[in-house]
């Protein structure tokens, strides 16, 4: 009986070790031997990234080589720690953490131990790396950066963490992948994908050859490069206009959706974030939480839009047909409701009608046309989403689906927004401030140049993009088929001459560009920060929206300024100057643009730190540039218009 369970025995064993010799040789064999297999190392070739050009085929973002101290962990055999240190520039506690760091990460995969070498430093070391077994140098592709612009654009490239390693097996650890704007946007579109050479090692670990003579090899496939919509002179001029001020600019051509440039200020130039410098400058970036000039304001920020959304409330006014183009509401420099007034700049007496309306910016007529609309089904409970529904027709309060990195949906309420506040019921005369974009309508500057492009097309926009063309591949239908908003065709033209008269008589007539019809709307939005709990107003912020020409538009542009007083002192004077820019590339208003190149608003921005007081709406005197900073500006300005387009 125990021969016979011996035998049993043995049997059993014998067949579980061919189970499982027949697993691991034949079953697992294609999809693990290789990358398993200890015996061989593996060599991974990084492909050239894809370049980055403006829509007129500029070059902004190109390559340059960098190489990388690579280590093996297991591989490693006693060395000169003191002469390897030397050699990199790091100290002794440096060399250990970082090797523990790549021994935690796994023994025998490589990782990078010291990145972005010069190319001195690596003619050096690659004579004496022999000496040091289980390291070895490896080649890649670093950016570069071909202007210093656009920065919150064309983002970074950083290296991978453990959280990204163990969500895309492609990458390993030391790896570069795009940390924000188009590099990130596009990241597997422009990466490329990595070759790999298998490299057949011996018992003493020495390499022998390629492993069965690299068929099994793969050659690295270029990344893709693509154009994207920018037109870098708009852009560097854009950024030009915006020194020594906070806040953001976005310009879409309306017939397509294509961002022409796209503006966050403060800004910072975008090659300081390359090479080993590149974690000691983010964190100071990062560490700036006065400026925050990685916050991409034309994208993220959320403020008030103030007047320019009158705009919308006469739209809609018209489309449910609450008020007539040609009716008028009598101002009484200001509206009163409840025990509240709005103050606005008209005499008293005056009579608005639409048009005339939305040139003199009258608060009175869109806080009546608010209530109407409001009050059209008999409830403002009902009404308020009417209205709503329309507003959010236009891309207001929601994502634009677009392929920018970051963004925010800014805020359109609706019934159920309010009813927290108001559990039962409510009036119109509750949320009344929303009538000319106070209150709690919230949007950013990319949604209010979608809108303006929306008003320019009398009814339809494109989903606001900033790709243009991906070397072999068509664009996806998102960013090529129009939405439509709510409004009918018809409603359009009233508003839109509201707004042409907004340049011609009303509150943005100094900013004219003779030859140009400019159709826009001018805001000042109130500027409130709480300091130790206690609310306190600053100097209001200035904000612009507009399209021209009139008929057939080829631009459409929001400027926020923040601190900067009211609509026509800083915003529209550079939307005027950026219209014309795009249009002509030259300019004729000089007088504005040295205005806007003299002044600074940088005093406005220290006022919360400073101890001082700054009392109600910080009136205070306008900061001028020095000589020689605003010697400096012109000199920058003089190359923008030498570049060729």
């Amino acid at each position: 009986m125990r021969q016979v369970l011996l035998f049993i025995s043995i049997i059993v064993v014998g067949l579980i070790f061919i189970s499982r010799l027949f697993y691991l040789q034949v079953y697992t064999s294609e999809s693990h031997s290789l990358f398993e297999d200890n015996a061989i190392r593996k060599v991974y070739d990084y492909p050239k990234r894809g370049f980055v050009f403006d829509r007129n085929g500029k070059l902004l973002v190109s390559n340059q080589p960098s190489y990388d101290i690579m280590v093996i962990p297991r591989e490693v055999e006693p060395l000169d720690t003191l002469e390897f240190c030397n050699l990199l520039k790091i100290n002794k506690d440096q060399f250990l953490k970082r090797y523990n760091k790549a021994r935690h990460y796994s023994p025998r995969l490589p990782s990078v131990f010291v990145s972005h070498l010069s190319k001195e430093d690596y003619a050096i070391l690659q004579e004496k790396m022999r000496k040091f077994h289980g390291f070895y140098i490896q080649k890649r592709s670093l950016r570069h950066y071909e202007a210093s612009i656009g920065a919150n654009v064309l983002g970074d490239l950083g290296e991978v963490n453990n959280r990204i390693i163990e969500k895309d097996p492609y990458y390993r650890m030391g790896d570069l992948i795009g940390k924000q704007g188009i590099e990130a946007s596009y990241e597997h579109t422009l990466r490329g994908v990595k070759g790999i050479k298998f490299i057949q090692k011996d018992r003493f670990n020495r390499n022998i050859g390629p492993y069965k003579n690299g068929d099994f090899d793969t050659i690295p496939e270029p990344g893709k490069d693509i154009t994207i919509t920018i037109d870098a002179k708009l852009q560097a001029y854009g950024e030009l206009l915006m020194r020594n001020k906070r806040g953001g600019v976005i310009a879409i051509e309306p017939a397509t959706g294509e961002i022409l440039a796209m503006v966050a200020a403060p800004t910072y130039d975008p090659n300081i974030l390359v090479g080993r410098d590149r974690s000691k400058n983010f964190t100071k970036l990062y560490n700036d939480s006065i400026a925050k000039p990685l916050f991409n304001r034309s994208l993220q920020g959320v403020y008030s839009p103030g007047s320019p959304f009158k705009l919308m409330n006469a739209l809609i006014s018209l489309q449910e047909g609450v008020m007539s183009p040609k009716e008028t509401v009598t101002c009484y420099s200001g509206y009163h409701y409840g025990g509240s007034f709005m103050k606005c700049h008209c005499h008293s007496g005056t009579r608005n009608n639409m048009i005339s309306g939305i040139q003199h910016s009258c608060n009175a007529y869109f806080a009546t046309i608010y209530r109407k609309i409001l009050d059209k089904t008999g409830s403002a409970s009902k009404g308020i989403d009417v209205w709503s529904d329309h507003a959010k027709s236009f891309g207001l309060g929601e994502f634009l689906n677009n392929d920018l990195y970051v963004g925010q949906k800014g805020r359109i309420p609706d019934r159920d927004y309010y009813k927290y506040v108001y559990p039962k019921t409510f009036y119109s005369s509750y949320t009344v401030s929303n009538a000319i974009g106070q209150g709690e309508v919230a949007t950013t500057p990319i949604q209010l140049a979608n809108m303006a492009a929306a008003i320019a097309n009398r009814g339809y926009f494109y989903t606001p993009h900033i790709i243009k063309n991906i070397e072999g591949e068509t664009l996806p239908e998102q960013f090529t088929k129009p939405k439509q908003t709510s409004i009918d065709k018809q409603h359009f033209d009233p508003v839109i001459e509201g707004m042409y008269q907004v340049y011609k008589r009303g509150t943005a007539a100094a900013l004219q560009v003779k030859g140009i019809d400019i159709c826009g709307k001018t805001g000042t939005v109130e500027n409130f920060i709480k300091l130790d709990s206690v609310k306190m107003q600053l100097t209001d912020h200035s904000i612009f929206l507009a399209f021209a020409p009139k008929d057939n538009p080829k631009i459409a542009i929001s400027v926020f300024v923040e601190n900067g007083y009211w609509g026509s002192r800083y915003a529209g004077k550079i939307a005027s100057l950026m219209i014309e820019k795009h249009l002509r590339d030259s300019i004729t208003r000089t007088d504005l643009e040295t205005w806007i190149l003299k002044h600074s608003l940088e005093n406005e921005y220290a006022k919360p730190y400073s101890g001082k007081p700054f009392g109600i709406n910080g009136r205070s005197a306008f900061q001028v540039v020095d000589d020689e900073e605003y010697t400096e500006l012109r000199e920058l300005l003089d190359k923008i218009n030498k570049q060729d387009k």
